[in-house]
């Protein structure tokens, strides 16, 4: 499974980088509001630290504008993914910039026909939102199992993107289910090295080892 981290504080993103688990990162208005920063420039400087997709995400609502928008932000670097939301017009959006060669990303996904007609749009990725499924009672996992089987029945090459992840059992079930994919917020991805078990052996292995007076270098 490829790790992305869902923000865009790039002081976040640059501390991350050294472990290897960051394949790329996904934005959206929101959290570039929160960094109180210029989008373009926020996009940009992302996009110089890590290699993988960088999801920047239009805000037009007509297919033509996302068009047009899409086009300016795959232009900020190699690495942009355009971010579309799910409504005819964004499949639309969808198939236009797939045809220039643009990566995309499908998001606000919360049926699996929804993700099947991104699929059909020749979408890079579909983000189904896991997080607020649950929040209304619904199985967010329920509707990962579905899109796998849906596109590996038909050979669909549109990755599965793991979506609004609000904890470790989150990205464990989603890799358990076969999602491609997940992004998660900074603190859930290094939530994931922790277990209490390893930091009580931890500590032990150092008590003995201060306990012989030697040291490696």
């Amino acid at each position: 499974m490829k790790f992305f981290v869902d923000t865009a504080d790039t002081a976040e993103i640059k501390a991350l980088t050294p472990t290897g688990l960051v394949d790329g990162v996904t934005t959206n208005p929101s959290l570039v509001m929160k960094s109180g920063r210029d989008f373009r420039e926020v996009v940009a400087e992302i996009c110089d630290i890590v290699e993988g997709p960088v999801s920047a995400e239009v805000t037009a609502t007509e297919a033509a504008q996302m068009i047009e928008e899409g086009k300016s932000l795959a232009g900020i670097a190699q690495n942009v993914c355009v971010k579309l939301p799910l409504t005819f017009d964004g499949l639309i959006a969808c198939k236009a910039l797939t045809g220039d060669g643009i990566k995309t990303n499908v998001t606000l996904c919360f049926s699996a026909n929804q993700a099947l007609l991104a699929a059909k749009a020749g979408a890079t990725f579909i983000s189904p939102f896991i997080g607020r499924l649950d929040d209304i009672n619904v199985d967010g996992m329920d509707l990962i199992r579905e899109i796998r089987i849906i596109y590996d029945n038909y050979d669909f090459q549109t990755e599965i993107l793991a979506a609004s992840i609000r904890s470790a059992n989150h990205v464990k079930e989603a890799a358990l289910v076969g999602a491609d994919v997940s992004t998660v917020p900074p603190g859930v991805l290094k939530g994931l090295a922790h277990h209490p078990l390893t930091d009580k052996g931890l500590q032990a292995f150092l008590d003995d080892w201060a306990k012989t007076g030697q040291k490696i270098l």
